[in-house]
């Protein structure tokens, strides 16, 4: 969600509303998603360099992160939305990690769009751990040396089992790089750096995003895509300082 912080500065106000304007957006685009048939949509809500932030400005984030998913947990269960939280959970403070689980254990089983939140998220971070998990798997004997391959990988890392890879990665905000934001799965992303604060950003800018990238030709390496079909979209909402 970059853009937050400038978003609040443009109009004379504390960066804390901005972050409040920010969860506005994030329910937005959650609603936008499911109506233009996204299947997966990632949010990139606190990465692992976050923490560098002053203090005051992480206990808002989380006050905010809390209150809206307490909020609105019910209702996207209602909506067909299955949250998962991404990252890790060992720096995270008990009230937030019991919200994440409620949240988690209340919408599963939806069907109508996966959505993965990124909290003490980084894609360093998650190369890491998974290979790590892949190490102690194969030191206990449950997986062998020679199971080893990009599928396997795959499924050891964050998001759930057997879910695509971002066909879409949208970084808002007008900065030109990807911010340590799913290194691994975003090989052959298509990339979009918008311009537009993370406030700002509505159904319109990703109906449009979405439509462009059905019209390229994604030949992932090889010479011709042959379906060029949309499985899903990752957004890159990554909080950053202006």
């Amino acid at each position: 969600m970059d853009g937050n912080g400038r978003w609040a500065q443009n109009q004379n106000l504390p960066r804390t509303l901005g972050h409040r304007a920010g969860v506005l957006a994030v329910e937005k685009c959650v609603r936008s998603a499911a109506k233009l048939n996204v299947s997966d949509l990632t949010l990139y809500a606190f990465s692992t360099e976050n923490w560098k932030r002053p203090r005051p400005e992480i206990s808002a984030l989380f006050k905010l992160f809390n209150g809206y998913f307490k909020n609105k947990a019910r209702e996207l269960k209602k909506e067909g939305v299955t949250v998962r939280f991404i990252g890790r959970r060992d720096k995270l403070s008990k009230p937030v990690l019991k919200t994440m689980y409620e949240v988690e254990s209340l919408t599963k089983g939806g069907t109508r769009l996966i959505l993965n939140i990124g909290i003490d998220y980084g894609g360093r971070d998650e190369i890491i751990r998974t290979t790590n998990k892949l190490i102690d798997g194969v030191l206990i004997g449950n997986i062998s040396k020679s199971e080893i391959n990009e599928d396997l990988f795959s499924n050891y890392t964050d998001l759930p089992f057997n879910r695509p890879s971002p066909d879409l990665i949208i970084r808002t905000g007008g900065e030109r790089r990807l911010s340590n934001f799913m290194l691994w799965h975003a090989a052959y992303s298509e990339i979009e750096f918008s311009d537009i604060l993370w406030p700002d950003f509505n159904y319109e800018h990703l109906e449009k995003s979405i439509n462009q990238l059905n019209v390229r030709e994604r030949r992932f390496g090889g010479l011709k895509d042959a379906s060029n079909k949309l499985n899903s979209i990752q957004d890159n909402t990554k909080n950053k300082t202006a």
